[in-house]
């Protein structure tokens, strides 16, 4: 008669199984990572489809389709359409520091700041096609700018109270050349290189920034 197999009692003990959710464990270390990499897709998507369709005809089904995800992920990182709009359209322009540029090259180096981070930014292009055609996005343009040329103006304005008034000013030259270079591809605009945009527009750029009066 054939010898029986050994009782499941009597076998050599399994190795423990190592658990996925075991804190430090390598689900603990992988999860971050999917996340991160679910949200940059989830943002990269936005960006694209506002700009395109505008933000109210954009929605998070068509995003969450773009970004190869189930729209509830969308919902569950940014809430709603207005919460993943205003997470798509943070921008951060890093404005350059005058405090150190010799005052009368402030003009030029701003303009040429703002040519470069254009040119490297896509987020930058798709916002100003959402400004354009809707008003949360050129409420969200306003905003950037206002903020985050304050900073710059404090360093080199003569009159302090100006600030706003020279921030708009400033933008007016800034973005209306994005506008017609980057968006509407106007030919003279696009043909144009850095060095003649920034003979062109830093002057006033540079009288906005320093002039005692208009």
């Amino acid at each position: 008669m054939a010898e029986h197999a050994p009782a499941a009692a009597d076998a050599a003990p399994a190795a423990p199984a190592t658990s996925a959710a075991a804190p430090g464990g390598p689900a603990d270390a992988a999860r971050p990572r999917r996340s991160a990499a679910t949200r940059a897709a989830i943002l990269a998507a936005a960006r694209d489809r506002f700009a395109a369709d505008g933000y109210e005809r954009a929605t998070i089904r068509a995003i969450a389709k773009d970004a190869e995800i189930d729209p509830s992920m969308v919902m569950r990182y940014y809430g709603n359409k207005a919460g993943l709009f205003a997470a798509a359209s943070e921008i951060e322009v890093h404005a350059p520091d005058l405090s150190h540029v010799p005052r009368d090259e402030a003009g030029a180096r701003l303009v040429r700041h703002f040519l470069e981070r254009w040119e490297c930014d896509e987020t930058l292009t798709g916002m100003m096609r959402v400004g354009v055609t809707n008003e949360a996005g050129a409420q969200r343009m306003r905003g950037v700018f206002a903020e985050q040329i304050k900073p710059v103006l404090a360093a080199v304005c003569p009159v302090p109270e100006e600030a706003p008034t020279r921030a708009a000013l400033i933008a007016s030259q800034i973005l209306g050349m994005a506008l017609c270079r980057y968006v509407l591809h106007i030919p003279p605009a696009v043909d144009l290189g850095h060095d003649e945009l920034v003979a062109w527009l830093a002057p006033t750029v540079q009288r906005y920034l320093t002039a005692e009066q208009p």
